[in-house]
């Protein structure tokens, strides 16, 4: 089952994002396609300005691929000063285009 991992607060901003992608991608400015991931099992990746701050919304195609994807990103979230947890749900139903 598809997992929805959201993550939003005070501490994730556009910048923080950017520096977190950096030091996921080895230098990189962005993430392009699911294979700039560090992990397998990425389905959708979006980021962006929303009304109550920047947001980043991941699907992954598993409960065990989004845990694999944590394992790297939480060091890396701490590098960077993100503190906020992200929001992790099964989704109740994916479709894609």
């Amino acid at each position: 089952m598809a997992v929805v991992l959201v993550h939003q607060g005070p501490t994730v901003t556009q910048a923080s994002y950017e520096e977190t992608i950096r030091k996921l991608t080895g230098g990189k400015d962005r993430m392009d396609s699911p294979s700039d991931w560090p992990v397998e099992g990425l389905l959708v990746h979006t980021a962006g300005e929303s009304d109550s701050g920047f947001r980043v919304v991941d699907v992954w195609e598993s409960e065990e691929a989004c845990r694999r994807f944590g394992e790297q990103l939480g060091p890396v979230l701490q590098q960077v000063g993100i503190t906020d947890p992200p929001q992790i749900y099964q989704a109740h139903t994916f479709v894609s285009a």
